[in-house]
Protein backbone atom coordinates (compact mmCIF):
# COMPACT_ATOMS: atom_id res chain seq x y z
CA UNK A 1 0.00 0.00 0.00
CA UNK A 2 2.80 2.38 0.88
CA UNK A 3 4.47 1.76 -2.48
CA UNK A 4 1.21 2.50 -4.29
CA UNK A 5 0.72 5.69 -2.30
CA UNK A 6 4.30 6.74 -3.07
CA UNK A 7 3.81 6.13 -6.79
CA UNK A 8 0.55 8.08 -6.71
CA UNK A 9 2.29 11.00 -4.97
CA UNK A 10 5.12 10.97 -7.51
CA UNK A 11 2.63 10.90 -10.39
CA UNK A 12 0.69 13.78 -8.84
CA UNK A 13 3.87 15.85 -8.40
CA UNK A 14 4.88 15.09 -11.98
CA UNK A 15 1.49 16.25 -13.29
CA UNK A 16 1.68 19.46 -11.28
CA UNK A 17 5.18 20.22 -12.57
CA UNK A 18 4.14 19.45 -16.15
CA UNK A 19 1.15 21.77 -15.92
CA UNK A 20 3.29 24.58 -14.53
CA UNK A 21 6.04 24.34 -17.15
CA UNK A 22 4.24 23.06 -20.25
CA UNK A 23 1.14 24.14 -22.12
CA UNK A 24 -0.88 20.92 -22.29
CA UNK A 25 -4.23 22.28 -23.48
CA UNK A 26 -3.41 21.83 -27.17
CA UNK A 27 -6.18 19.81 -28.78
CA UNK A 28 -5.41 16.93 -31.11
CA UNK A 29 -8.69 17.53 -32.92
CA UNK A 30 -7.48 20.99 -33.92
CA UNK A 31 -4.60 19.33 -35.78
CA UNK A 32 -7.02 17.00 -37.56
CA UNK A 33 -9.28 19.88 -38.57
CA UNK A 34 -6.31 21.98 -39.75
CA UNK A 35 -5.22 19.05 -41.90
CA UNK A 36 -8.69 18.71 -43.42
CA UNK A 37 -8.82 22.45 -44.18
CA UNK A 38 -5.38 22.21 -45.81
CA UNK A 39 -6.39 19.29 -48.01
CA UNK A 40 -9.55 21.08 -49.12
CA UNK A 41 -7.49 24.20 -49.82
CA UNK A 42 -4.92 22.19 -51.77
CA UNK A 43 -7.71 20.67 -53.86
CA UNK A 44 -9.14 24.09 -54.64
CA UNK A 45 -5.67 25.40 -55.48
CA UNK A 46 -5.03 22.45 -57.79
CA UNK A 47 -8.21 23.22 -59.72
CA UNK A 48 -7.11 26.83 -60.05
CA UNK A 49 -3.59 25.93 -61.20
CA UNK A 50 -4.58 23.27 -63.70
CA UNK A 51 -7.38 23.55 -66.22
CA UNK A 52 -10.21 21.19 -65.43
CA UNK A 53 -10.28 19.48 -68.83
CA UNK A 54 -8.96 16.10 -67.81
CA UNK A 55 -5.57 16.74 -69.43
CA UNK A 56 -3.88 18.43 -66.48
CA UNK A 57 -2.88 21.49 -68.49
CA UNK A 58 -1.20 24.29 -66.57
CA UNK A 59 -3.38 27.42 -66.61
CA UNK A 60 -0.71 30.10 -66.96
CA UNK A 61 -3.14 32.41 -68.75
CA UNK A 62 -4.91 33.42 -65.54
CA UNK A 63 -3.23 36.62 -64.32
CA UNK A 64 -5.29 36.54 -61.12
CA UNK A 65 -4.05 33.06 -60.20
CA UNK A 66 -1.52 34.24 -57.54
CA UNK A 67 -4.21 36.29 -55.80
CA UNK A 68 -6.64 33.36 -55.84
CA UNK A 69 -4.02 31.05 -54.34
CA UNK A 70 -3.14 33.65 -51.72
CA UNK A 71 -6.81 33.94 -50.78
CA UNK A 72 -7.17 30.15 -50.47
CA UNK A 73 -4.06 29.89 -48.29
CA UNK A 74 -5.24 32.78 -46.10
CA UNK A 75 -8.67 31.17 -45.67
CA UNK A 76 -7.05 27.88 -44.61
CA UNK A 77 -4.85 29.75 -42.12
CA UNK A 78 -7.74 31.72 -40.58
CA UNK A 79 -9.97 28.64 -40.29
CA UNK A 80 -7.15 26.60 -38.74
CA UNK A 81 -6.30 29.28 -36.17
CA UNK A 82 -9.95 29.91 -35.26
CA UNK A 83 -10.67 26.19 -34.86
CA UNK A 84 -7.47 25.68 -32.86
CA UNK A 85 -8.32 28.51 -30.46
CA UNK A 86 -11.89 27.26 -29.96
CA UNK A 87 -10.87 23.64 -29.31
CA UNK A 88 -8.01 24.70 -27.03
CA UNK A 89 -10.33 26.83 -24.90
CA UNK A 90 -12.82 23.96 -24.78
CA UNK A 91 -10.19 21.45 -23.66
CA UNK A 92 -8.78 23.85 -21.06
CA UNK A 93 -12.24 24.52 -19.63
CA UNK A 94 -12.99 20.78 -19.46
CA UNK A 95 -9.74 20.13 -17.58
CA UNK A 96 -10.02 23.20 -15.34
CA UNK A 97 -6.90 24.82 -16.78
CA UNK A 98 -6.07 28.37 -17.78
CA UNK A 99 -5.28 29.04 -21.42
CA UNK A 100 -3.32 32.24 -20.82
CA UNK A 101 -0.50 31.17 -18.50
CA UNK A 102 3.26 31.53 -18.28
CA UNK A 103 3.75 28.33 -20.28
CA UNK A 104 1.41 29.46 -23.07
CA UNK A 105 3.13 32.85 -23.19
CA UNK A 106 6.53 31.16 -23.46
CA UNK A 107 5.19 28.88 -26.20
CA UNK A 108 3.91 31.81 -28.25
CA UNK A 109 7.09 33.86 -27.79
CA UNK A 110 9.34 30.94 -28.78
CA UNK A 111 7.38 30.16 -31.93
CA UNK A 112 6.67 33.77 -32.91
CA UNK A 113 10.10 34.72 -34.31
CA UNK A 114 10.48 31.91 -36.88
CA UNK A 115 6.78 32.14 -37.74
CA UNK A 116 6.82 35.90 -38.32
CA UNK A 117 10.14 35.67 -40.17
CA UNK A 118 8.67 32.98 -42.39
CA UNK A 119 5.56 35.05 -43.03
CA UNK A 120 7.67 38.03 -44.13
CA UNK A 121 9.85 35.75 -46.28
CA UNK A 122 6.81 34.25 -48.02
CA UNK A 123 5.30 37.70 -48.64
CA UNK A 124 8.60 38.84 -50.20
CA UNK A 125 8.62 35.79 -52.47
CA UNK A 126 5.01 36.48 -53.42
CA UNK A 127 5.70 40.14 -54.23
CA UNK A 128 8.67 39.18 -56.41
CA UNK A 129 6.77 36.47 -58.26
CA UNK A 130 8.96 33.65 -56.92
CA UNK A 131 6.01 31.31 -56.49
CA UNK A 132 7.92 28.06 -56.94
CA UNK A 133 9.49 27.99 -53.47
CA UNK A 134 6.65 29.56 -51.46
CA UNK A 135 5.42 26.13 -50.35
CA UNK A 136 8.94 25.22 -49.25
CA UNK A 137 9.26 28.46 -47.30
CA UNK A 138 5.93 27.87 -45.54
CA UNK A 139 6.90 24.34 -44.52
CA UNK A 140 10.44 25.14 -43.37
CA UNK A 141 9.61 28.17 -41.23
CA UNK A 142 6.48 26.54 -39.82
CA UNK A 143 8.58 23.53 -38.86
CA UNK A 144 11.18 25.76 -37.21
CA UNK A 145 8.42 27.48 -35.22
CA UNK A 146 7.08 24.11 -34.02
CA UNK A 147 10.52 22.91 -32.95
CA UNK A 148 11.19 26.17 -31.09
CA UNK A 149 7.83 26.09 -29.30
CA UNK A 150 7.89 22.35 -28.53
CA UNK A 151 9.96 22.85 -25.36
CA UNK A 152 6.87 24.41 -23.74
CA UNK A 153 4.32 21.79 -24.80
CA UNK A 154 4.13 18.12 -25.82
CA UNK A 155 7.33 16.64 -27.25
CA UNK A 156 5.35 15.25 -30.20
CA UNK A 157 5.18 18.80 -31.59
CA UNK A 158 8.95 18.73 -32.11
CA UNK A 159 8.74 15.66 -34.34
CA UNK A 160 5.96 17.24 -36.38
CA UNK A 161 8.21 20.27 -36.85
CA UNK A 162 11.15 18.15 -37.97
CA UNK A 163 8.96 16.38 -40.53
CA UNK A 164 7.71 19.74 -41.83
CA UNK A 165 11.28 21.01 -42.23
CA UNK A 166 12.27 17.85 -44.09
CA UNK A 167 9.34 18.19 -46.49
CA UNK A 168 10.19 21.85 -47.01
CA UNK A 169 13.76 21.02 -47.98
CA UNK A 170 12.55 18.37 -50.42
CA UNK A 171 10.08 20.88 -51.84
CA UNK A 172 12.98 23.27 -52.46
CA UNK A 173 14.63 20.61 -54.61
CA UNK A 174 11.37 19.88 -56.46
CA UNK A 175 9.58 23.25 -56.69
CA UNK A 176 7.18 22.09 -59.41
CA UNK A 177 5.65 19.68 -56.88
CA UNK A 178 5.20 22.37 -54.24
CA UNK A 179 1.44 21.93 -53.95
CA UNK A 180 1.85 18.22 -53.23
CA UNK A 181 4.42 18.87 -50.51
CA UNK A 182 2.20 21.61 -49.08
CA UNK A 183 -0.78 19.23 -48.98
CA UNK A 184 1.33 16.50 -47.38
CA UNK A 185 2.87 18.76 -44.74
CA UNK A 186 -0.11 20.85 -43.74
CA UNK A 187 -2.73 18.26 -44.62
CA UNK A 188 -1.74 14.63 -44.12
CA UNK A 189 0.89 15.22 -41.42
CA UNK A 190 -1.50 17.39 -39.41
CA UNK A 191 -4.21 14.74 -39.58
CA UNK A 192 -1.75 12.03 -38.49
CA UNK A 193 -0.31 14.21 -35.72
CA UNK A 194 -3.75 15.33 -34.52
CA UNK A 195 -5.03 11.74 -34.42
CA UNK A 196 -2.04 10.58 -32.38
CA UNK A 197 -2.39 13.56 -30.02
CA UNK A 198 -6.10 12.92 -29.56
CA UNK A 199 -5.75 9.27 -28.59
CA UNK A 200 -2.56 9.85 -26.60
CA UNK A 201 -3.53 12.94 -24.60
CA UNK A 202 -7.10 14.16 -25.18
CA UNK A 203 -8.82 10.89 -24.31
CA UNK A 204 -6.41 10.35 -21.42
CA UNK A 205 -7.21 13.76 -19.90
CA UNK A 206 -10.95 13.24 -20.34
CA UNK A 207 -10.80 10.03 -18.30
CA UNK A 208 -8.80 11.57 -15.45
Amino acid sequence: MEDKDLLADISSIKNIMERSTRFISLSGLSGVMAGIYALVGAGLAYKQIYMNDGAGVYSDHDQNLPRKLFFIASAVLVLSIATGIWLTFRKAAKNGQRVWSQSSKSLMISGALPLLTGGCFVLILFSQGSYGIIAAGCLIFYGLALVAASQYTYGDVKWLGICEIGLGLLSTLLPSFGIYFWATGFGLLHILYGTIMHFKYDRESSTN
